[in-house]
């Protein structure tokens, strides 16, 4: 794909006739990074045998998504994590037609259950939405998804719940498929209004999403501001409450004033010194409101606490990891403003002065772009989610585009204070990921992140002669490489296990494979949400057609589905049975021993 881009619930006890009866358990994979901390953990040992035991198509449409000049090859869209509890397995499907990536809402949206009976997978159900994606928008400096945005269910002890149009959500029963329509909105539902993002459920069942409206009048909404955006919370029984997003962003620019931007392109190479040496004045632009992103699940600590993603209509730079209350007030919410130290004349890029480098003279450690320390963006077309991790801090992965497009993971504690990585600020891999959390043997955890270090792309700008594309001949010193990555809590490396398989693949029509060494840089990964089994090992898919399965930094096993270069980002779950789900090509495989 190159860089072409710019928990398991707490059990319940209700009290009845005075006497205590344990509810339910909490379903096995049921949402975005398993459960409501978004964790990507299980208990249970995963199936790290090579057998494919079902291959079923979700999306129809892969090759006309990647066909047509801005896709060029690549699938642009972002998919559903598999839900699974006990035999079913709930996974998003796709009809209606496609045109192109400009008119993705033309496509029809669904839900599938499939239930395991005698070895096979046997579809149960379907359920056909009304839901539309918020409209594309192109990859230039105004904002909005140049990918399209991801279909996503939640499912709970007592229904799977699908996003629906204008804002609302289905609450549909688990065995009929069946079920209400829920309009927090009123009855009459506004086109111009977006259930957007992974919908996430707490302990007890209640529903938590983002909703985002638009400017219906405006020739391109993404050059307006958004009229309104909500946080929504649906309970078990379906009552909805939508709280305005305004409330929820304490300290945050108004929509009105002046929030820095970057340098112009016509200055490069950045960042601009003045007449004394130091970064000049950066321009300015309008804010815009405060708004979630298009593509972010919010995440429920044990406490009730809602972790969520805000940021600014207008300027990406200015992104905030807020905290809100369980009945729906503010707590806190934290910057992600000039937050790195990892630019300019550090080993994340060329020298001063050389190709790929910043200007000559520039001070150490300032980004690019803006001539300060560096800002963790908040783009539209990451899935990135908060994850909660066992001792309450909140990781996040952001955004950066100068240092090679890679983005920054970054650490909160549960009071809303920055947690920085020691040397530079940040753990130098973040874009479009949600970690997992490994549970050590010592009681301890580490937390796992894909580690891309993406080639044919420039340091931090798109001109090839100030930002040489080829990565590993301008910067030998830290070249184009593809890592899973394990951290202990502070974002300093544990382990590190790097993909360094050169050839694509094909399966022939005999059953055997073929393959050509062109990859001399590796595949990067494509997984955006990794799953952990209850041994530590790690599952993650790649661009190469591999699922990966290592274990304590050592490879334990590949298993080949198909090649899939310029393959979306994807996650994979685990059931409880340790069969894995992984995704490839708008196909899901369910591999196990």
């Amino acid at each position: 794909m190159t860089a072409r881009r710019g928990v398991l619930g707490a059990i319940v006890f209700v009290l009845v006739a005075a006497v205590a009866y344990a509810a339910p358990p909490q379903p096995f994979w049921g949402q975005w990074g398993r459960g409501p901390t978004h964790n990507g953990n299980v208990p249970v040992a995963g199936q790290t045998g090579s057998n494919i035991q079902a291959r079923i198509t979700y999306d129809p449409f892969v090759s006309k998504e990647q066909s047509g000049q801005y896709a060029a090859g690549d699938l642009l869209v972002h998919y559903q994590t598999p839900l699974v509890d006990g035999n079913d397995v709930f996974m998003e499907c796709k009809t209606g037609q496609y045109s192109n990536i400009k008119n993705w809402q033309a496509q029809t949206w669904c839900e599938n259950k499939f239930t395991w009976v005698n070895g096979k997978l046997v579809q149960q159900w379907n359920h056909v939405s009304d839901w539309k994606p918020v409209p594309f928008a192109a990859l230039t400096d105004k904002d909005g998804p140049g990918w399209e945005p991801v279909y996503h269910a939640v499912l709970t002890r007592q229904a799977i719940w699908v996003p629906g149009f204008g804002g609302s959500v289905f609450r549909l029963d688990r065995n009929t498929g069946t079920g209400p329509q829920i309009k927090p909105f009123g009855a009459t539902l506004d086109p111009n209004t977006y259930t957007v993002g992974p919908l996430s459920a707490d302990a007890s069942g209640n529903i938590y999403y983002n909703v985002m409206q638009l400017d219906g009048t405006a020739k391109d909404p993404w050059l307006a501001d958004v009229p309104n955006s909500w946080l929504v919370k649906v309970t078990a029984a379906g009552v909805p409450t939508a709280v305005p997003w305004s409330t929820l962003v304490p300290g945050t620019p108004a929509a009105t004033d002046q929030c820095t931007f970057r340098y112009d392109t016509t200055q490069l190479p950045w960042p601009v010194l003045d007449a004394s040496g130091n970064p000049a004045p950066v321009p300015t632009i309008a804010c815009g409101s405060q708004r979630p992103p298009v593509n972010t699940a919010p995440a429920i600590a044990p406490d009730g606490t809602i972790y969520d993603i805000s940021r600014a209509s207008f300027d990406d730079y200015y992104g905030y990891l807020i905290a809100v209350n369980p009945n729906l007030t503010p707590r806190w919410a934290s910057s992600m403003r000039n937050r790195f130290h990892d630019g300019c004349g550090t080993p994340f890029l060329p020298p001063n002065g050389a190709p790929g480098g910043c200007r000559a003279g520039s001070p150490t450690g300032v980004s690019p772009p803006d001539g300060q320390p560096g800002s963790g963006r908040i783009l539209d077309d990451s899935t990135a989610a908060p994850l909660v991790a066992p001792d309450g801090s909140i990781y996040y992965g952001s955004y950066t585009r100068y240092n090679y497009a890679q983005g920054e993971l970054m650490r909160w504690s549960s009071s809303g204070q920055y947690l920085p990585e020691p040397t530079y600020g940040g753990f130098q891999f973040g874009w479009d990921t949600t970690p997992a959390i490994i549970n050590d043997a010592d009681g301890r955890f580490s937390v796992v992140t894909k580690e891309n270090h993406y080639g044919d792309v420039g340091s931090y700008c798109n001109d090839d002669t100030i930002c040489p594309p080829d990565r590993t001949a301008s910067d030998p010193a830290y070249p184009e490489q593809y890592f899973v990555t394990a951290l202990n809590p502070d974002m300093t490396v544990k382990w590190r296990w790097q993909n360094t398989n050169t050839n694509s693949c094909s399966h022939n029509k005999d059953g055997s494979v073929s393959c050509t060494s062109d990859h001399p840089f590796g595949f990067e990964w494509c997984v955006n949400a990794p799953a952990v089994d209850g041994n530590g090992t790690v599952f993650a898919n790649s661009e190469d057609g591999n699922l990966y399965e290592i274990n304590n930094g050592t490879l334990v096993n590949t298993v080949f589905t198909n090649l899939a270069i310029g393959a979306a980002y994807t996650p994979l779950s685990i059931g409880p049975d340790g069969r894995i789900y992984t995704q490839n090509d708008g196909i899901l495989f369910v591999v196990g021993n």
